[in-house]
């Protein structure tokens, strides 16, 4: 019995790390060649983490990462564009970041990492749409079909 156990933990870890492996690797190589777009952003890391080492946790719908991340994103956008860069509003960027999710059901953690960028990098309202909105979408996009093709 241990050895089923083990096998079949053994398969879904390979399973998931090899789903993260290959969504990174797509929106680094992304990152990479588009010049003009930023792609990559470190909460995507985390976010693959959850979506394919617990994909069935609420932290990991598609609509927590989706509008978490658009959320977070425009939270800090929002606060650098009325407060510019402070500790306060790094602060508040990440408080208003979790009243958001929060009200809406949408709480995903790696998010909370996005006011801090869009603060600390004076990022304007496009960068919810790139590499926020867009990325979230190809991470979700990925998973979703990933983990069908393995029946997860």
């Amino acid at each position: 019995m241990k050895k089923n156990f083990l096998s079949e933990n053994i398969k879904n870890i390979l399973i998931s790390a090899i789903g993260a492996f290959t969504c990174m690797l797509l929106i680094a190589y992304f990152n990479s060649i588009d010049k003009t777009n930023l792609w990559l952003i470190p909460p995507f890391g985390a976010s693959l983490v959850l979506v394919m080492a617990v994909h069935d946790s609420p932290l990991a719908s598609a609509r927590n990462v989706f509008f978490g991340h658009i959320l977070s994103a425009f939270s800090g956008v929002l606060v650098f564009y009325f407060i510019g860069e402070s500790p306060v509003a790094i602060a508040s960027g990440l408080a208003l970041a979790i009243i958001l999710m929060m009200i809406t059901k949408t709480v995903h953690p790696p998010a909370g990492a996005n006011p801090i960028i869009a603060i600390l990098g004076a990022k304007t309202f496009e960068f919810i749409i790139m590499p926020v909105a867009i990325g979230a979408s190809f991470i979700v996009i990925f998973a979703w079909m990933y983990n069908k093709i393995w029946k997860r």
